[in-house]
């Protein structure tokens, strides 16, 4: 499951383990493609790692704090330090294999 967050809940991300933050907007139609791929290997991998998603319009400083510059934008932490990064749409493969790299 995906948990929206927004600048003052940044802190419920998890500092153990494997997160995926989507940072993304509603107007942006890559992000809206990506959406359910992330609900999806959210779902898939629930237990092995913790899914975010950020809408850049609502929380900017958090975007600014992970130097997004468009969207979608994926980031990769692992224990609390940022790992990877990956801007627009990533098939359902693919985002399973960036997740499983850091698991």
């Amino acid at each position: 499951m995906v948990l929206k967050i927004t600048d003052k809940e940044f802190d419920k991300v998890k500092k153990e383990g494997v997160s995926v933050i989507d940072f993304s907007a509603t107007w942006c139609g890559p992000c809206q493609m990506l959406a359910p791929v992330f609900e999806e290997v959210s779902v898939e991998l629930a237990g092995s790692a913790s899914f975010y998603k950020v809408d850049v319009d609502e929380s900017p400083s958090l975007s600014r704090e992970f130097t997004v510059q468009s969207v979608p934008t994926l980031v990769v932490m692992k224990n609390g330090e940022q790992m990877e990064t990956q801007v627009g749409f990533q098939p359902k493969k693919n985002l399973i294999k960036l997740v499983k790299k850091y698991l």
